[in-house]
């Protein structure tokens, strides 16, 4: 009942603007007292908002927290279902492992999962993630699709393409994409997803889609290995970027992207795919776990698969791979 009336409360302020809200009008959107609301109005300063109340007008947020709370990311949200069910956490082993878990206790669709700090973040491979606490955006959101299990890894390249487009929307950079999970800014890494399965032989349970985007990190914040190759939004750009205002971008475009994939299949998905594809009809090596092929990257199919043709014209289709440009 709380959390309803902190949603509800935030949804008002989120629909206002800029405009003063009573507590008497707050409390009878709302459907409970005014005392309820001055609580709740309490809780958000303790929490780092910054409210102006003036007498016989109401209240207005002036100003967010630095933290990604789950009110931040409430306050402005425009999804109908991503990230309206929201599990924050401070410090964490792994916004997976704690997906998983809410995944089998039946958590809707479009539940997030978000931690200021991962102990034990990975990606792909079960390769260490690098997630320094206030810096990064450390996420995991759970699907529920009636699709069948050979047609999971979409999910990958759907949210690679809402990712990017919520980096367009909230910056001046033009990210690539590099398949099937990094996005990368002028050839660094930037982002990674890894994408997880509950399921059965021919039903899926849920869709874990883990993120992890580097945002305001300085060169020096990442592990002296890695300084090479990865990089964050502020190191390209030069600004800070609101973390909270880049996660509601990306819930409202991977929405999107999400209930068109549905209706009309993965067609549109990849042709936008394909667009951001920093590998497209170049030259590169895919390093399965079998062998290392070399060739020309000539798109994906219409399930996702990578194309990939080698000097003597035969085309792999590449289903895992490292890739290197």
């Amino acid at each position: 009942m709380q959390s309803e009336i902190r949603k509800e409360l935030l949804d008002a302020f989120t629909n206002a603007g800029d405009a003063f809200l009573s507590g008497q009008h707050l409390a009878e959107l709302i459907g409970c007292s005014r005392t309820a609301v001055w609580k709740h109005i309490e809780e958000l300063r303790k929490e780092g908002f910054e409210l102006d109340a003036v007498r016989n007008k109401g209240y207005r947020i002036l100003k967010t927290p630095e933290k990604i709370t789950a009110d931040e990311i409430r306050l402005g949200l425009t999804t109908h279902f991503m990230g309206r069910n929201i599990h924050y956490e401070e410090t964490v082993e792994s916004t997976q492992k704690i997906a998983h878990r809410m995944a089998s206790e039946d958590a809707p669709e479009g539940t997030v999962i978000i931690a200021e700090e991962q102990l034990s973040g990975r990606g792909r491979m079960a390769r260490k993630w690098h997630s320094p606490k206030y810096t990064g955006i450390w996420m995991s959101m759970i699907l529920r699709p009636n699709i069948p299990l050979s047609n999971a890894p979409q999910l990958t390249l759907l949210a690679a393409v809402a990712i990017v487009q919520a980096i367009e929307e909230m910056t001046d950079l033009m990210p690539d994409i590099k398949w099937p999970n990094d996005v990368l800014i002028n050839g660094k890494k930037v982002t990674g997803i890894l994408t997880e399965l509950q399921a059965e032989a021919d039903r899926i349970h849920s869709i874990i889609i883990g993120i992890g985007i580097n945002v305001n990190q300085k060169t020096e914040d990442f592990p002296a290995e890695i300084q090479e190759i990865a990089t964050s939004l502020f190191i390209e750009q030069k600004e800070t970027v609101s973390r909270a205002e880049l996660i509601k971008s990306i819930l409202k475009n991977f929405e999107n992207l999400y209930t068109m994939y549905l209706e009309q299949g993965f067609l549109p998905i990849k042709l936008l795919w394909e667009g951001y594809a920093s590998s497209i009809g170049k030259y590169i090596k895919a390093r399965t776990l079998t062998k290392t092929i070399e060739g020309k990257a000539l798109g994906i199919t219409d399930d996702g698969v990578l194309k990939l043709e080698d000097q003597t014209g035969f085309i792999h289709q590449i289903y895992s791979a490292d890739i290197e440009l």
